[in-house]
């Protein structure tokens, strides 16, 4: 690579620092154990034959994936954990998570990140059981410290045709009842079947918030959601907040926690400090994001 980088045997015996005997002969040399001809002579320079080029891009390749192993074993010898895995509430922002793994991934390319998205019980239980490294969660498990990240606010919304809206009056808890409610399954081993906000017959509970929040666009209930997670929604008009006589709005606080504090590695440490600083600067950013 160092005749085709500096243009000759001459030049490239100079940027090494050895003589151009010794360059030739290793070109040499590499050309009888391969039966291949990597370069020819035209005039006073050396130029990569086809077979030549097809090489060149191969040792290129090579050297890259040679870097970047060197690299990841510099960042690991020194303490940086070679993957972090960690549990985020589905209420957090995850446009914000994604970005602030994305600013995590510039620095640290080679720590692979395992994302758990869970619901109520399914934090919680990830912590206890020692699975993550922190989570980003609405509860602190007994014996566990935490600090406060941001303050969620949910609203009740439903479609606009949603018989909700016609009644021409403030709703009631009894209102509700009648008409089916959409809940986020708790993804815990040890879920609470009744963890409900509003007790009910009518009732979709599934799996992941997106298809609650596609359900209730197209009408097929009501639910409280974080407000963040459907600022698109709203303001294309396929939902409205619900105008609920008690009750029109909840706060959740969200938490950072740690499994280890004292135990955390710098990876560890440094991911937590980057999430901070976003939501610090969620504020500037514009609305909407999701």
């Amino acid at each position: 690579m160092a005749v085709v980088d500096a243009g000759g045997y001459a030049q490239a015996a100079e940027m090494l620092h050895k003589s151009q005997s010794a360059v030739t002969y290793a070109v040499q040399k590499i050309e009888e154990l391969l039966d291949l001809k990597a370069f020819e002579i035209q005039g006073r320079k050396a130029v990569l034959t086809p077979t030549g080029q097809m090489l060149y891009r191969r040792a290129q390749v090579l050297l890259e994936d040679a870097g970047t192993m060197e690299r990841a074993a510099r960042k690991v010898s020194s303490g940086w954990e070679a993957e972090i895995t960690i549990a985020v509430e589905v209420v957090f922002p995850m446009w914000l998570v994604l970005d602030c793994l994305g600013r995590f991934g510039e620095e640290s390319p080679q720590t692979r990140i395992e994302l758990l998205e869970t619901v109520i019980g399914g934090t919680e239980e990830a912590l206890v059981s020692r699975r993550v490294d922190f989570a980003i969660s609405p509860t602190i498990p007994t014996g566990f410290a935490g600090e406060p990240l941001l303050t969620a606010r949910f609203i009740p919304v439903a479609h606009p045709d949603h018989p909700l809206h016609q009644l021409g009056r403030e709703i009631t808890a009894r209102d509700l009842r009648k008409h089916r409610h959409l809940v986020v399954r708790d993804s815990g081993s040890q879920r609470d079947r009744k963890s409900s906000t509003v007790e009910g017959e009518m009732r979709w509970t599934v799996s992941n918030m997106p298809t609650s929040i596609g359900a209730a666009c197209r009408g097929h209930g009501f639910a409280w959601f974080p407000e963040e997670k459907i600022r698109t929604e709203i303001s294309q008009g396929q939902l409205k907040a619900l105008a609920l006589r008690d009750g029109a709005e909840r706060l959740l606080q969200i938490f950072l926690v740690f499994t280890d504090r004292d135990g955390a590695g710098p990876g560890t440490l440094r991911l937590a400090q980057i999430i901070r600083d976003g939501v610090r600067n969620m504020a500037s950013l514009p609305a909407g994001r999701c």
